[in-house]
C-alpha cells in the first residue's frame, strides 16, 4: 500500500502564522535582527578596545584586576534571577504566536516583581559576603580591603533593579523591537567602559569607579522599561501580576536556574580562581586574554536572541521549520568564527604586545590562542543549549551542567596550582569541547532533520582546529602568516562545499560580484 505522500514545509521565505497568531519572523528578517544585535554588541568593545589599556595604566595591575572581577560580579549576579528573563521571553513568545496576547501584561508584570524580589536577596548575600571576599577569599593587599569591599557593596545595592533588565530585553525582543534594544546597549555598553575612565580624571578610587558603572546599568533599566510601556500599550493599562502565571514562570526558570548559575561560573570563574591560587598581577593578564576571548560570543548571542523567540512559536506549532532553521545556524555559525580563531592564532602576541605593552602581551598571548580554540567550540554549544530551552527541555542541559560543575572547578584548582594561568586556560577549553559533545545529541532529538547540516559543520571545525597549535608554535611573523592563510585558503575551499547549499553560494557568489571593479549591478 502507496503512503499518502508528505506535505512539503512551508518555504523558508515566507513561514506562515500560527493559528490565530503573529506571522513569524522569516530568515531574512531574523537575518536583519541579527545584525541589529551585532551593531549593538560590537560597537562598545571599539569603547572597551582603547579603554582597557588606559585602564590598566591608570589604576594599575592591583586595582584593574579587582575592577575585572566588579565587572565580572555585575554580568554573572543579574543572572541570578531563577531563569524568569528567559522564561518571560518564551512564554511570551508563545503567548503572541497563538493569539493569546492578553496574557502578555500578567506575564511581564509578574516576572518582573519575582525578579526584583530575587534581586533584592542576591543584594543582600552580596552585602553578607563583601568583607570575606576582600579580606580573606581574594588575594587583596590589606591597604585595599576596606576600598574594595565598599566597591562590592555598591554592586550589592544596585542588583535589585539591575537584575530586571533581562526581562525588559526579553519583552522587547519578542515583539520584534531589536533596534530600540541595540540603540540603548550601545552607549550603555560603551559607557561600561568610559564611565570608569572617566572616574580616573578625579580619583583612583574603586568606590566611585564602580559607582560610576552602577550608574550606567540603572540608566539602561529606566531607558529599557520606558520602551516596554511605550511600544506594548497593553501594559500601560496597570501593574496586573497574576498569581497563576508564578507557577509556569517557575517551571521554565527553575531548570534554567542551575544552567544561569553554572554556565556563567563555568565561563567566567577562571578569574577567581587565578586570583585565589596566583597573584593579582595574574589576574591581570589573564583577564586581558578572557575579556578578549570572552567577547567573541558576541556573534552566537546576537543570532540566538533573533532566533529564540520564532523558534519557539516553530516548536509550539510543530513546524519542521525549526529543523531547518537550526541546521543553518550553526553551519553559518561556524562559518563566521572561523576568521576570529585564525587571526588570534596568526597575530596574538604582537597585537597584544602593541595593545597593552610588551611583558603583559608575552603572558596573555598564549592564553588567547588557547581559549579561543574553546570559545569557538563553546559558541556552537550555546546553539544547542538555547535550542533545548526553545523545545520546552532546558532540564536536559542543566543536568549536565550542575553534574559537570564540581569536576571542573576540581581540575581548574588543580591546573592552576600546576601549571599557573595556562593550565587554567587549557582546561576551559577542554570543558568547552565537552559541552558541545554533550548538547548536541540532545539537540538533535529536538530536530532530527538537522543531522546532515550538523556533521558537516562538525567536520569543518575539527580540520579548522586541528592545524592550529602548529601554526602558534611558529615564532617568525611571516612564516606564521603564510601558513595562516593556507589554511584559512582550505577552510573556505571545504566551507564552500560543506557549509553553504546552492542557494547561499548563488547567492554569496552574487554579492561578490556586484562589489567587484568593473562590474555593473543589473537593472
Amino acid at each position: 500500500m502507496t503512503a499518502a505522500p508528505r506535505q512539503p514545509p512551508p518555504p523558508p521565505s515566507a513561514p506562515p502564522p500560527p493559528p490565530g497568531g503573529a506571522p513569524i519572523p522569516t530568515g531574512r528578517k531574523i537575518a536583519g535582527y541579527t545584525g541589529w544585535n551585532l551593531f549593538g554588541l560590537c560597537a562598545p568593545m571599539l569603547a572597551a578596545f582603547f579603554a582597557f589599556p588606559l585602564l590598566l595604566r591608570g589604576l594599575g595591575e592591583e586595582r584593574f584586576g579587582v575592577l575585572s572581577l566588579v565587572w565580572l560580579l555585575v554580568g554573572y549576579l543579574n543572572l541570578l534571577d531563577l531563569g524568569m528573563g528567559r522564561a518571560m521571553t518564551k512564554l511570551t513568545a508563545e503567548a503572541i504566536g497563538l493569539g493569546r496576547r492578553g496574557d502578555v501584561p500578567r506575564i511581564f508584570w509578574t516576572g518582573l516583581m519575582m525578579m526584583a524580589v530575587l534581586g533584592l536577596a542576591g543584594g543582600l548575600a552580596l552585602a553578607g559576603l563583601s568583607g570575606w571576599l576582600a579580606g580573606t577569599r581574594l588575594a587583596i593587599p590589606p591597604a585595599m580591603q576596606g576600598e574594595v569591599r565598599a566597591a562590592f557593596l555598591v554592586v550589592a545595592a544596585a542588583l535589585p533593579f539591575t537584575i530586571a533588565v533581562t526581562g525588559l530585553v526579553g519583552m522587547l525582543e519578542t515583539n520584534q523591537n531589536f533596534r530600540l534594544i541595540n540603540l540603548v546597549r550601545v552607549p550603555v555598553g560603551m559607557g561600561t567602559f568610559l564611565a570608569p575612565l572617566a572616574v580616573l580624571a578625579f580619583t583612583k578610587s574603586l568606590v566611585w569607579v564602580v559607582s560610576a558603572l552602577v550608574a550606567v546599568r540603572l540608566a539602561e533599566l529606566a531607558v529599557y522599561l520606558a520602551g516596554c510601556l511605550c511600544l506594548v500599550p497593553g501594559l500601560r493599562a496597570g501593574v496586573r501580576a497574576d498569581r497563576a502565571m508564578v507557577r509556569p514562570l517557575l517551571t521554565f526558570g527553575g531548570w534554567l536556574t542551575v544552567s544561569n548559575v553554572t554556565m556563567p561560573v563555568m565561563l567566567q570563574i577562571d578569574r577567581f580562581v587565578v586570583g585565589a591560587e596566583r597573584t593579582l598581577a595574574n589576574v591581570a593578564h589573564y583577564s586581558v586574554a578572557s575579556e578578549l576571548v570572552v567577547k567573541l560570543l558576541i556573534l552566537p548571542r546576537a543570532w540566538v536572541s533573533a532566533l529564540f523567540p520564532p523558534l519557539t512559536m516553530h516548536f509550539a506549532g510543530g513546524s519542521p521549520e525549526a529543523d531547518r532553521l537550526f541546521g543553518r545556524a550553526v553551519k553559518w555559525l561556524a562559518l563566521a568564527m572561523a576568521p576570529a580563531v585564525l587571526g588570534i592564532h596568526a597575530l596574538a602576541p604582537e597585537f597584544l604586545a602593541w595593545w597593552v605593552g610588551p611583558d603583559v602581551g608575552a603572558a596573555a598571548a598564549p592564553i588567547l590562542r588557547t581559549m579561543s580554540a574553546g570559545i569557538y567550540l563553546y559558541s556552537l554549544a550555546y546553539l544547542a543549549f538555547s535550542l533545548l530551552q526553545s523545545a520546552g527541555r532546558p532540564d536536559l542541559a542543566a543536568r549536565w551542567h550542575l553534574a559537570e560543575l564540581v569536576p571542573f572547578l576540581l581540575a581548574a584548582v588543580w591546573a592552576t596550582r600546576r601549571w599557573g594561568i595556562t593550565g587554567m586556560a587549557a582546561v576551559w577549553s577542554v570543558r568547552c569541547g565537552i559541552e558541545a559533545l554533550v548538547l548536541y545529541p540532545m539537540a538533535l532529538r529536538r530536530v532530527p532533520r538537522a543531522a546532515g547540516d550538523i556533521a558537516r559543520a562538525a567536520l569543518a571545525v575539527l580540520l579548522l582546529l586541528a592545524p592550529l597549535p602548529a601554526i602558534g608554535a611558529i615564532g617568525a611573523l611571516g612564516p606564521r602568516l603564510a601558513a595562516t592563510a593556507g589554511l584559512a585558503a582550505a577552510f573556505a575551499a571545504l566551507s564552500w562545499r560543506l557549509l553553504l547549499d546552492a542557494p547561499s553560494r548563488a547567492g554569496l557568489a552574487g554579492a561578490v560580484s556586484r562589489v567587484l571593479p568593473g562590474r555593473r549591478r543589473p537593472k
